[in-house]
């Protein structure tokens, strides 16, 4: 094999593949990738409609085989890929749609591409950016790669939308801007070339004329007297290639089927006995043009396999990074499946830890829980109410009964001091509800953080459901023992404080001279107003002191039922529980996001692409 048929040969078969992938350039391949089809050296056929451009690609295979008709004919991008085989061997055309099928009547090749234009397209005349890749194996052919584009067009036809001028110049510039496009620009003879949709486009584009080639079609229809001269010979526009003239089949040919080897022989002799373009004769012609694209298209893929090869290198490092990130594939074995699953249990318990610990942010609101709520709530409470004169007084009498207290009234102090206690059950419920509200929140975010587990949303929701059911288990556990705090302090009051109230009130009054005094009206007045204010004063001053006692114990016991255990068996039950299960039903838990699933499956394509197309560049692009 020479090295301009593993070059173009290799180029071939990497777009083949791309386009497998849907990596098929135009700007309308996988965003999410880089393309390798746009990295690759191609030839874009360009012409405005009539141009004679189907005619010159039949006549640079040497078959009759492209749809033709009145508007516009190609509809979808058709990748045409010749390969020259040996002299007398039999001449076939292959797909890549239909692979495994050979076409040597091509006629049928012909409507082979009208249906498949059909079937993405409809039949109305859409344009669909989507290519049919199209090889054909001919000793009549040498090695190239064409790309023919929809033609250029003005208005629109029945049947298609308003925009189908801009719709189609738009998906051509998609091909031809890109810097390793060569395009080929055909322009017929019996226009004014200032006047061509391609040199246009082409100038737009490529502004030096480095990647052009110009072709001028219908050279034998033009005026009598009248010739392309000053084109051809780069006179009236200069490209830095040169132009080449084509002699296409007239209409009557086309329509008598003249054989294209004869159409070929014809042309040659046209330019051959022309007494305008005779001394050119060797430079023009569809053969020519042909041999010219061909070694062209070699020289340019040489040059570029540094940069080709440099973004298969940049892309195979992507796709390996990224298909770690997703992870390999599971094992289909009920063992290792469990493995798997609590290989990612304990790294979303580390995740939680470290959020509870410090490590992550997240854990500072339980404090926050501590620190602010609760202190607030505790204020909030409504002790001026319960302890108003006229509420003390009430609870008092009626804890007497019909024979009022003697000297101090106990039962009423214990009601007062009950009743008071009794609201510190609302701000230890809502610090335990608090607490259980921040460790679920952190429970979805550490899952939501677990990189392994975003492949498994039925192991996610799981696990949550688990976890959450223990935090549930942990709160109620939790508000068992702060309302025992609470129950606690009712139940047994502290003598202590109560032991030195007698006192103050037997206490003598002194005057300034240091002589005892008598006792005050409003002193001996054991029911006054003065003495249910100083029993309000001491209750309240017995509720404060419990207040401080409960504002450090409540935290002490939410972080023993809920934190420290979330910390030591958020799992327990959701562990006992996976072991006991069936391989059918670790599959389920372990059955992946479909469309991460569809990723790593394209992922893994692509690598195997990129890898295969490494290996084949390495062993051809140091040939000479």
């Amino acid at each position: 094999m020479t090295t301009m048929e593993s070059l173009i040969g290799l180029v071939n078969r990497i777009q083949r593949a791309c386009t497998v992938l849907g990596d098929y350039g135009g700007g309308t391949g996988s965003n999410a990738f880089n393309s390798l089809w746009e990295a690759l050296p191609t030839v874009a056929v360009v012409g405005g409609q009539s141009s004679g451009k189907s005619s010159v690609l039949e006549s640079i295979v040497g078959r009759d085989f492209l749809p033709r008709g009145s508007g516009i004919v190609t509809r979808r991008p058709l990748v045409l890929q010749l390969h020259k085989t040996d002299d007398g061997t039999e001449e076939y055309a292959e797909f890549l749609h239909l692979p495994k099928r050979q076409f040597t009547d091509f006629a049928l090749v012909r409507k082979e591409i009208q249906d498949e234009t059909d079937r993405i397209t409809g039949k109305n005349k859409q344009i669909s950016p989507v290519p049919i890749h199209l090889s054909i194996y001919s000793p009549n052919v040498v090695n190239l790669t064409l790309i023919d584009l929809p033609g250029l067009t003005k208005v629109a036809v029945e049947g298609q939308p308003e925009t189908i001028a801009e719709d189609i110049e738009s998906m051509v510039r998609t091909y031809v801007d890109k810097p390793n496009c060569i395009i080929l620009a055909i322009s017929p003879a019996n226009q004014d070339i200032a006047t061509s949709d391609a040199i246009k486009l082409a100038k737009d584009v490529d502004p030096t004329g480095e990647r052009t080639f110009g072709v001028l079609t219908k050279l034998d229809l033009m005026d009598k007297g009248t010739n392309a001269l000053e084109v051809l010979e780069g006179r009236s526009y200069r490209l830095q290639h040169p132009w080449v003239g084509i002699v296409n089949r007239s209409q009557a040919d086309i329509n008598k089927n003249v054989d294209m080897m004869l159409a070929r022989r014809k042309e040659r002799e046209y330019f051959d006995t022309s007494p305008d373009y005779g001394h050119l004769a060797s430079k023009m012609g569809s053969e020519y043009l042909a041999k010219l694209l061909s070694k062209h298209l070699e020289s340019v893929i040489r040059t570029r396999i540094p940069s080709i090869l440099s973004l298969i290198n940049k892309s195979i490092e992507e796709l390996e990074r990224e298909l770690d990130r997703m992870g390999r594939p599971v094992a289909v074995d009920a063992g290792a499946q469990l493995y798997t699953i609590l290989e990612m249990c304990r790294a979303f318990d580390k995740i939680f830890k470290e959020h509870l610990d410090g490590g992550r942010p997240g854990g500072d609101r339980i404090y926050g829980v501590f620190d602010n709520q609760l202190p607030a709530a505790l204020k909030k409470l409504p002790f001026d109410r319960h302890l108003s004169l006229q509420s003390v007084k009430k609870i008092v009498s009626e804890a007497d009964g019909y024979q009022p207290h003697l000297i101090a009234p106990e039962q009423g102090y214990r009601r007062l001091i009950e009743g008071a206690l009794g609201y510190f059950r609302g701000p230890a419920e809502a610090s335990v509800d608090a607490v259980h509200y921040v460790l679920k929140e952190l429970v979805r975010k550490s899952i939501s953080e677990t990189e392994e587990l975003k492949r498994f949303p039925s192991l996610q929701v799981e696990l949550a459901a688990a976890a959450n059911s223990s935090l549930e288990k942990f709160r109620e556990e939790s508000k068992k023992s702060v309302i025992r705090l609470v129950d606690m302090e009712s139940a047994y009051l502290t003598a202590e404080f109560f032991r030195k109230l007698p006192q103050e009130m037997e206490r003598p009054v002194t005057n300034n001279k240091n002589q005892t005094a008598s006792p005050s009206p409003a002193t001996l007045d054991q029911y006054g107003d003065g003495h249910f204010r100083r029993i309000a004063s001491n209750v309240s001053a017995y509720v404060n002191m419990v207040a401080d006692t409960l504002r450090n114990t409540i935290p002490k016991a939410c972080v023993y039922c809920q934190v420290r255990q979330a910390k030591l068996a958020l799992l327990n039950y959701f562990y006992s529980q996976i072991s006991k299960r069936e391989g059918k039903q670790l599959g389920q838990l372990l059955d992946e996001d479909p469309a991460l699933m569809d990723r790593r499956l394209e992922c893994a394509k692509r690598l195997e692409l990129y890898k295969k197309a490494r290996d084949e560049i390495d062993a051809v692009a140091w040939v000479r």
